[in-house]
């Protein structure tokens, strides 16, 4: 490259920081590297095929232009991916060609169209993110709808066949259950039926992924490039939102989420609890999310169970012919088995390589044998804030709204009181938090209820009858 070339190089580097401003040139220009120059075409090279793709898509006319105010000459940009080990000539891939053309304005002058002959571009925010590994198994195919789960598998299914530019029903899909009832089979379906159209861009992350794109965009110093690939999505699906840690995650999280909504775009998250059990996240980011639809996936009923059985097993005897489990054995499994959807596939694939690598057929007395550890005492139900509320207004004869306003007579401060208590002993919440459920009181207010109600209680026998036959109504 000759002096002369460096110097319009520098000018052009120039040009583009000027246009584009400091943040955006340092992410996607400043290892941006000329080439050469022959006649009307300039070659350019870039050390990733993410910013190659994302520069074709999105600023190849903004380098022209900058070039043209150089070299008026120049007509076409040829970007590539150079090699990691720098050889005489890059290591070529696709050629994105930008080239000018002259239309005719309405008022008969003729002026440059700048348009980009590069084919569709890679979709730089996948390639940014990479996306979090799918499961070929997990599709709407394969997903058994029962009672539980028809709502969530309904909005899904909406999702998924909606098509860009449609308007969005709900925004963000909020989908929460406990570990192994069908959540991420529903996301990762979500994706697979989305991208499947190739008319959207899907993406699907952890929230552990999301973390990890966010904290190595940090260290490169390509936030910006992350951020606005991440805001390039047209549905945006987020697994295991409980998992999501640190303040400059989250607020890059809650931006993330609001640029998506606001510019129509898709949300769709799971968690395995719903966004006003999610403590550790800011309350504006359980507002956004409870501002959608939110949808709990409950526990698998014993006719589900059984539906999901059956599919398992006919999904071994696509690859296992020979392969049988008598109805019995299903019944057996169905009824016994009742922890989550894993323990169901778990004890198929048992009786399947039993099966297999003993060359015998599958009975109930093998079940039995191999599936024992799976079947685990019934866990206590899980209590929610919102049933004590619920079960104490009902019980005192007073409103929900009540017990969370900042009424102080008489018939309203003791039920609060009670409830307050209720959610200290039955629930793992810690006393700010149940103090933010109720009314956003503070913690100090929480425990004075519940040191008074444990005074009342060891001596009006009453009153501990009253909460034990509210604990029992609970428990049920």
């Amino acid at each position: 490259m000759t002096n002369t070339e460096q110097d319009r190089w520098s000018r052009v580097k120039g040009r583009l920081r000027t246009s584009v401003g400091e943040d955006v040139y340092t992410s996607w220009f400043a290892r941006m590297d000329l080439e050469s120059v022959h006649d009307e075409s300039v070659h350019l090279s870039v050390p990733t095929r993410f910013l190659k793709s994302w520069i074709q898509a999105h600023y190849a006319e903004r380098v022209l232009s900058c070039w043209q105010a150089e070299m008026p000459e120049v007509h076409r940009i040829d970007l590539t991916v150079r090699s990691a080990i720098r050889a005489t000539a890059p290591v070529k891939e696709t050629v994105a060609p930008v080239e000018v053309r002259r239309i005719e304005r309405t008022d008969g002058r003729l002026v440059p169209e700048l348009r980009s002959v590069a084919t569709a571009p890679v979709s730089a925010s996948h390639d940014a993110l990479g996306g979090s590994p799918l499961d070929p198994r997990l599709t709407f195919a394969s997903f058994v709808v029962g009672r539980s789960n028809t709502l969530a598998h309904a909005a899904a299914r909406q999702v998924a066949e909606g098509r860009r530019g449609d308007p969005v029903m709900f925004n963000p899909l909020y989908i929460h259950a406990g570990v192994g009832l069908g959540k991420t089979h529903l996301l990762q379906a979500v994706t697979w039926a989305g991208n499947s159209g190739g008319e959207r861009k899907v993406l699907y992350l952890t929230a552990e992924k999301f973390m990890y794109g966010f904290v190595a965009a940090l260290k490169t110093q390509t936030a910006l490039a992350f951020k606005e690939a991440l805001r390039g999505i047209d549905v945006l699906v987020i697994d295991d939102l409980q998992f999501l840690q640190g303040k400059s995650t989250q607020a890059e999280f809650c931006h993330t989420l609001n640029a998506l909504i606001d510019a129509g775009r898709q949300v769709v998250i799971a968690a395995d609890r719903p966004p006003s059990d999610l403590e550790s996240l800011d309350d504006r980011v359980r507002s956004r999310l409870a501002g959608g639809l939110v949808v709990e996936m409950g526990s698998l009923g014993e006719e589900l169970r059984l539906g999901i059985l059956k599919s398992r097993v006919a999904a071994a005897r696509a690859h296992h012919a020979s392969f049988d489990v008598p109805e019995e054995v299903l019944d057996y499994l169905a009824r016994t088995i009742t922890h989550n959807g894993r323990d169901l596939e778990g004890a198929i694939n048992r009786l399947l390589a039993h099966s297999k690598l003993n060359n015998q057929p599958v009975t109930l007395e093998m079940a039995e044998r191999e599936v024992r550890d799976l079947i685990r005492p019934q866990e206590p139900k899980r209590i929610k804030i919102e049933d004590i509320q619920r079960v104490v207004a009902r019980q005192y004869n007073v409103s929900r709204s009540d017990l969370l306003s900042s009424r102080r007579t008489a018939n309203v401060v003791r039920p609060r009181q009670v409830a307050m208590y209720l959610a200290k002993t039955l629930t793992l919440r810690s006393l700010p938090e149940i103090g933010r459920r109720f009314g956003g009181r503070d913690h100090t207010t929480v425990l004075h209820a519940v040191r008074k109600i444990e005074a009342l209680v060891a001596k009006d026998t009453a009153l501990s009858e009253e909460v034990e036959s509210l604990k029992r109504q609970l428990q049920e």
